[in-house]
């Protein structure tokens, strides 16, 4: 990475710039501060743009939303976001459930709480392996290391052949609808803003086989990985 040429930085937010779900703390907002004096600065996430903007507290920031489906940008004006699009796909549930099915009864997975699918109005989903309802500790000591669902992961994106897959959460596959992934939604991004790649870094933490960062990190865009959301200053002081 030729840090001279770098123009555009795009972060993750979960387990880059914050714990997961939690809100954005004043010691990595002021790193972003420092940040945004020289560079334009973008959160390329998984979740939707608005549950991004308010975990951050309303930082002021353009978003991309779940792998490129949203994209808003910060008004300075209003103090809020303003939606530029929602992409939304149909959702074949019936077929869905029983591809999630095949893979339940493969692995041994039929017995699980709540629904076996979470559904998301784009079109996107989540597979949740112990179901919609499951206590936080047994989903915690469910996979730690993701080795369960990287064994599985080859199977899974065979059976849902339309969707982009990865190992999301601490027990579940989540899934967008194909072609939307991280480094979709980056390089659409920077065609319609005049970047070209070799100008923007991408800052992650999931970019391990099957992490939703992994797209970028295979790509030709520089990539700067943090191994926890609290060493996320010293992972990116090379850009400051």
């Amino acid at each position: 990475m030729d840090v001279s040429k770098i123009k555009l930085v795009a972060f993750d937010l979960d387990g880059t710039i914050t714990q997961h779900k939690v809100p954005l703390e004043e010691k990595n907002r002021a790193v972003l501060d420092a940040l945004g004096k020289k560079y334009k600065l973008l959160m390329a996430g998984a979740g939707a743009c608005q549950r991004i903007f308010l975990q951050m507290g309303k930082y002021p920031i353009d978003i991309l939303g779940s792998y490129g489906m949203q994209y808003a940008e910060y008004n300075k004006d209003t103090g809020e976001l303003d939606v530029k699009y929602l992409k939304s796909f149909p959702c074949d549930h019936e077929s869905v459930e029983r591809r999630a099915m095949i893979f339940r009864e493969k692995y041994g997975y039929t017995d699980f709480a709540g629904d076996s699918v979470q559904y998301f109005d784009t079109g996107g989903i989540t597979l949740a392996i112990l179901g919609t309802a499951a206590q936080l500790p047994e989903k915690l000591a469910f996979d730690p290391t993701r080795e369960k669902r990287r064994r599985a992961l080859a199977y899974v994106r065979e059976l849902f052949p339309d969707f982009k897959v990865f190992v999301g959460g601490t027990s579940s596959f989540d899934m967008a609808p194909a072609p939307y992934d991280k480094y979709y939604a980056l390089d659409k991004y920077c065609r319609e803003h005049g970047y070209a790649h070799d100008e923007v870094v991408f800052v992650g933490d999931d970019w391990g086989e099957g992490g939703n960062d992994s797209p970028v990190y295979e790509s030709d865009i520089a990539f700067i990985k943090v191994d926890n959301y609290e060493n996320f200053g010293e992972c990116v002081k090379i850009l400051l």
